[in-house]
């Protein structure tokens, strides 16, 4: 990363910390660029530079910090990843707690972010946010139950909005329900479409 690039990744991240604080002292809809500029220490035509609305800086911050959790989460988990070539197959599922109360965790302790972002134009960003996931935990599972290669971005599709409808419903009620019960809700609903199958 040479000077400028990294002068541009500073700035970017100091609207997307300036965006979150903001976000934890009022609703998304009232923010304005004004109090983002100043929250970031940084002027208007700065952030005109980066972003043409507040949706785009919107957009950007959760890429960021999904992106920041999804490394993390790679990190962590690797034993798991590294067993779904052996695992036995009995015991081989596509929807497991394993990831999924991580990351139902990090949803809730950034609910207000989240938030924000439901309702606006590519909601949840879940195609790109979940590329990663896509490739190191449902492709490799897919494969081990002979899904042909050229179908499961059906199915992976399939999963992630069904399961990002849930999470949506549930940040819309604030987080209240219990992590491991939305876990339930989320395995419940896929062990029945298998089943109808």
């Amino acid at each position: 990363m040479n000077k400028s690039e990294s002068k541009y990744f500073n700035t970017a991240r100091f609207f997307d910390e300036a965006l979150i604080n903001i976000l934890n002292k009022k609703e998304y809809q009232y923010i304005t660029v004004k109090e983002i500029c100043k929250e970031a220490g940084v002027n208007r035509s700065t952030f005109y530079l980066h972003y043409e609305t507040i949706n785009d800086l919107l957009e950007e911050t959760i890429e960021y910090y999904e992106n920041k959790f999804f490394s993390s989460f790679q990190d962590q988990q690797s034993d798991f990843v590294n067993q779904i070539s052996t695992i036995e197959f009995a015991k081989l599922d596509l929807i497991t707690p394993t990831y999924l109360t991580p990351y139902l965790a990090y949803v809730k302790e950034n609910k207000k972010l989240f938030k924000a972002f439901l309702g606006r134009p590519k909601t949840m960003n879940a195609d790109k946010s979940y590329r990663q996931l896509s490739e190191k935990i449902f492709m490799p599972i897919l494969s081990r139950f002979n899904i042909p290669t050229e179908k499961q971005p059906f199915y992976i599709s399939y999963f992630i909005h069904g399961m990002m409808a849930i999470v949506e419903e549930w940040i819309k009620e604030g987080c209240m329900t219990p992590i491991d019960e939305v876990i339930e809700v989320i395995i419940n609903c896929v062990k029945h479409n298998n089943n109808s199958n």
